[in-house]
């Protein structure tokens, strides 16, 4: 075995939080002293994960960027024989130009510093705003093995640096990353990843961070694959772990790696239990990440409310989850019966405040305004909004943050009141068609073994209760009939026109165009919600209010 080095890497894919530079830091040393006890030879950390990612316009500022380079400076301290990987944003020390880099440490001192090549532009992420692309590679020795480190987008292009720093003699290369989740994004890592291994030859060691930030959830699922690009260990999504791998690897490129490996392999996820389990993480962290304990959710009696409610109750314990029904001259009793059993089934509690007292004020101090006037969608929208104060008041007195019960389908037309039912401080399901939210309904009841979420909530016809008998489907085309139009013409882009060619009714299409369109405006006014897709409200899409384009 003297032509190859067995090397037992560990990958540390820890929740970092934004600008907490000590607290990341701390995490960083914590997971690096739990490889030195797991006899790892070399440990990486996520993209930046000094800083958090995305650091955003945290970057623009100097002290900011000095602050996480002498936080390195300090980490390094604590690196021993174990070589320690940590990403972090680097300055050049003859320009202001900064880096998204990483520190390849050990014995104390940082032995080299690789600077990220390919800054991706595009969805989320808006790299080449903030650093400068890197142009070296250079390489390291570790037990003999030549090693390659490159950061995340790195290895998306098949001949970026990857096929570089194989080509250069590299064996292994440690990828570190901070790629957010999205629905079905883990199986197109594993296969681009397994292309990379294989045309490289070379063992991929791929460490992702885990965790919530704003819109953004990380999911881990952190993997190595050999050379021939097959999985030999993986990490779980959605939690910290410390995934350690024995792998052998050759001294020289031509010398034939043993396919030799020991590692945990996680049980993959199906997509709803991706799904759940990134609503759960994404609300857990940024309300914590922002100082909050307890949340609010107005409970109808609906699916939206009810779905709300069971990924808060996971997310932070059914004792910081506070329900509240505000019934109305409209709501019915079947509502508020959902209601008070989705409660009792979760365990959380329910207050009952009646809006008719104050909703029968304001009518009585407009009614000179709407003297001969007949009543429309301004006493509808009067309700919801006074159903907003309410939850707002009570976040004012006792400090719980309000979570909002929109989904997209009704988020891209518009179909929600502004400083009404759209109150809140994140909105949990806003990247969740309705369809979808069913789904995920009926999947959370399977996963529980019985109906927390009461069937007669799921059955029911959906309801904003704000008029006599009013249902959903008497304002909107049925969720069977949206939902399609919507993807097509908000998250694949295509224009009203390629959508009433692919077969479905121009009259419907240039309605649901022009509602979406028109309600822009209120989206940008709305609270951060969970991304799902990839192509959710907010910085994933980006398009203009002012707008008289109609295709």
């Amino acid at each position: 075995m003297a032509d190859f080095a067995k090397l037992r890497v560990g990958l540390a894919q820890i929740n970092p939080t934004v600008g907490a530079l000590r607290d990341n830091a701390n995490k960083i040393l914590d997971y690096y002293k739990q490889a030195v006890a797991e006899g790892c030879d070399v440990v990486a950390f996520p993209e930046l994960s000094i800083t958090g990612y995305p650091p955003e316009d945290l970057v623009l500022k100097d002290g900011f960027v000095a602050e996480n380079q002498g936080i390195l400076a300090e980490i390094v301290k604590s690196i021993g024989e174990t070589f320690a990987v940590i990403g972090f944003v680097d300055r050049a020390t003859s320009s202001l130009e900064i880096y998204n880099a990483a520190a390849i440490c050990q014995n104390g001192k940082v032995v080299g510093v690789y600077r990220k090549h390919l800054l991706p532009n595009y969805n989320v992420f808006d790299e080449q705003r903030y650093f400068t692309p890197g142009v070296h590679n250079p390489l390291f020795t570790i037990k003999g093995a030549c090693v390659g480190v490159t950061i995340c987008e790195d290895i998306w292009e098949a001949n970026g640096p990857v096929s570089t720093q194989a080509s250069l003699g590299a064996v292994l290369n440690l990828n570190i990353n901070g790629s957010p989740f999205h629905a079905g994004k883990i199986g197109a890592r594993r296969e681009m990843l397994s292309s990379r291994a294989r045309d490289g030859e070379c063992v991929i060691a791929y460490v992702n961070q885990v965790g919530g930030q704003d819109e953004l959830v990380f999911d881990g699922g952190s993997m190595i694959l050999a050379a021939d690009g097959t999985v030999v260990a993986s990490a779980a999504q959605f939690v910290e772990e410390l995934l350690v791998c024995d792998v052998v690897l050759p001294k020289s490129k031509s010398v034939a790696a043993p396919q030799q490996s020991r590692g945990q392999v996680a049980e993959p996820l199906s997509e709803d239990a991706q799904i759940f389990a990134a609503l759960v993480l994404g609300t857990r962290d940024y309300v914590q990440k922002n100082g909050f304990k307890d949340v609010v959710i107005g409970l109808s009696g609906g699916i939206d409310s009810a779905l709300v409610a069971a990924v808060a109750t996971q997310a932070l314990g059914s004792e910081h989850v506070h329900g509240v029904a505000m019934p109305s001259r409209y709501s019915s009793s079947g509502s508020i019966s959902d209601a008070e059993l989705l409660a009792r089934n979760l365990g959380i509690d329910i207050q009952t405040i009646p809006i008719e007292p104050a909703f029968a004020a304001y009518l009585k101090s407009l009614e000179p305004s709407f003297v001969g006037r007949q009543a429309d969608l301004t006493e509808e929208n009067l309700q919801s909004r006074v159903r907003g104060t309410t939850l707002m008041a009570l976040s004012n007195k006792f400090g719980w943050m309000v979570l909002t019960t929109g989904n997209k389908s009704e988020i891209a037309v518009g179909y929600f009141t502004m400083y009404g039912d759209a109150v809140g401080g994140y909105a949990v399901i806003k990247d969740l068609f309705k369809l979808k939210v069913y789904e995920i309904c009926s999947f959370f009841n399977q996963q529980n073994g019985r109906d927390i979420i009461p069937q007669s909530t799921i059955s029911k016809a959906p309801s904003a209760e704000l008029r006599p008998d009013q249902r959903d489907d008497q304002s909107l085309p049925p969720y069977d009939v949206l939902d399609p139009i919507l993807e097509l013409y908000v998250e694949r882009d295509k224009t009203a026109h390629e959508i009433i060619e692919l077969g479905y009714d121009a009259t419907l299409v240039k309605r649901i165009a022009r509602l979406v369109d028109l309600n822009e405006y209120k989206r940008r006014q709305g609270a951060p919600g969970v991304r799902i897709s990839t192509k959710a409200f907010g910085k994933d899409r980006r398009l203009p209010i002012t707008n008289q384009y109609s295709g």
